[in-house]
């Protein structure tokens, strides 16, 4: 990877400008590291963002559309993807997330991505959260 490569901010068209000064997604050459996503539904003009559901398993499945979009904003997909990290609120939810988690990826061509999982506060409904780095080329 040249030095001289341009890094540039990712921001898909259903996300919402950040709260602060990050990027929702950075690609740098052939680096692209998603920050981390939760499971607010698309952006509306106007409206706050909010999670798409109470359970886990909605929320799962929107944070993993959202970092998707990302990914695909990026030039990359799922199969570029070499480390996961989720942040769970409630270590009650681990098996279920597992569950989730193994079906939403039981596509994948090539080896899975490296994962950690983590317990963590997150803002009041939300429930998880995930962010990606991968690598394309």
């Amino acid at each position: 990877m040249s030095a001289s490569a341009p890094k540039t901010a990712l921001t898909p068209a259903t996300h919402t400008t950040p709260p602060a000064r990050f990027s929702h997604g950075v690609r740098k050459g052939t680096i692209l590291q998603v920050a981390g996503q939760v499971g607010f539904g698309p952006a509306r003009e106007g409206e706050a963002p909010r999670p798409v559901g109470p359970g886990l398993r909605e929320q799962t499945l929107q944070t993993f559309a959202n970092v998707e979009a990302i990914l695909k904003e990026g030039g990359a997909a799922w199969e570029d993807v070499m480390m996961v990290r989720v942040y769970l609120t409630d270590t009650d939810h681990f098996a279920e997330f597992n569950r989730i988690y193994d079906e939403y990826f039981a596509g994948l061509e090539e080896a899975p991505p490296a994962r950690t999982t983590v317990y963590v506060g997150l803002p009041a409904g939300l429930l998880v959260e995930a962010d990606a780095l991968a690598v394309l080329g």
